[in-house]
């Protein structure tokens, strides 16, 4: 082969190369999909657009070990072994300081944050109330027929042991510690948000751009669609299987608490999971609220604090904090919004 030849042919295999190159890097982003059975005890659905097969499944693959850590820090009824969680720390309460991982501190102490917030009305260390109200919920689910009410003294003798004070952050020794022995840590009414956000961060630093991540409910969106439109997030409707609403989203939060959830039936009146603590009853305001912020994990908190709240000191704290809208369905069907909620619908 001749010089010239050679460099012919070496200039066509280059071109082909930045041709093919080229179209690889151009190629439009394909959707992918997953769904996971195994973190904090629902349905976690994730839809992820990329243009390389490999590396959405390996992308997918790691989400979901991020969120298998987080239900094991995070879980209040199970140990696992090797691992200092939420249920440990229940149970040394009133005994001794835990060392647990960094994630738990901070969680714990967002909550204490979210507490402060909202007047009282996220308390995660409520545990031992709503461990009441779950025995009674489950066994009337077990047995509709014989479903009854918790006593009032047993809640109110468990309300004694609430104080947010209790639970003990000791970041230089990294331990957490629940002072008073009759005190429990629950945060269901944050956790999940709260990995979410988190595990949303790590996909982000990954270079992740377009995903719809929802965990039983608490949906995170990161960036917009490969067409440039927002994600559409349904609200369901508290009375039906239909939606209220749509939103469309691209890169925030939204997140639904309704009264349709985890509840049960005495005497023909529904007595869902949302506990109020000043009546230690499950509140009565609203059917269901949903907020829309940039972070998940304020999203979660706001959802039960809200629910908890006076309308007009809802709207009020909504109006407050940047970037956070909400909506309202009260318990005679009526709808309340925060000026900004209508932008965030679909058109």
């Amino acid at each position: 082969m001749t010089k010239l030849k050679f460099l012919a042919l070496s200039a066509l295999m280059l071109a082909q190369a930045l041709l093919f190159g080229g179209c690889a890097a151009n190629a439009a982003p394909k959707r992918y999909d997953q769904v996971f059975l195994d973190v904090f005890d629902t349905v976690t659905t994730v839809i992820l657009y990329d243009t390389d097969e490999q590396r959405a499944n390996a992308r997918m693959d790691e989400l979901h070990a991020l969120l298998v850590e987080y239900h094991r820090l995070y879980d209040i009824y199970h140990a696992y072994e090797g691992v200092n969680n939420l249920y440990t720390v229940n149970e040394n309460a009133g005994v001794a300081p835990v060392k647990v991982d960094e994630r738990i501190l901070d969680l714990v102490e967002y909550a204490k944050e979210m507490d402060a917030l909202t007047g009282g009305r996220m308390n995660v260390a409520m545990g031992g109330v709503l461990a009441i109200w779950q025995s009674y919920r489950d066994a009337g689910l077990d047995d509709p027929d014989h479903a009854v009410l918790p006593p009032m003294e047993a809640l109110q003798a468990a309300g004694e042991h609430t104080d947010i004070d209790a639970v003990v952050i000791d970041r230089a020794a990294g331990t957490l510690y629940l002072s008073d022995p009759e005190t429990r840590l629950d945060v269901g009414a944050v956790a999940k948000g709260y990995a979410v956000e988190k595990a949303v961060e790590a996909m982000k630093a990954e270079g992740v751009s377009a995903m719809l991540l929802s965990v039983g409910g608490n949906v995170c969106s990161i960036g917009v669609r490969p067409d440039g439109s927002g994600w559409k997030v349904a609200v369901r409707d508290p009375y039906s299987d239909g939606n209220l609403c749509v939103t469309q989203v691209s890169g925030q939060s939204v997140v639904t608490s309704g009264t349709y959830e985890r509840y049960y039936t005495v005497d023909g009146k529904r007595y869902h999971h949302i506990v109020d603590p000043e009546t230690l009853m499950p509140s009565t305001r609203y059917d269901s609220v949903t907020v829309i912020a940039e972070e998940s994990a304020l999203a979660d908190a706001l959802t039960t604090g809200l629910f908890c709240m006076p309308i007009e000191e809802g709207l009020s704290l909504v109006g407050a904090l940047p970037g956070v809208e909400a909506l309202w369905v009260l318990q005679d069907g009526t709808e309340r919004q925060s000026d900004g909620f209508a932008a965030y619908l679909a058109q």
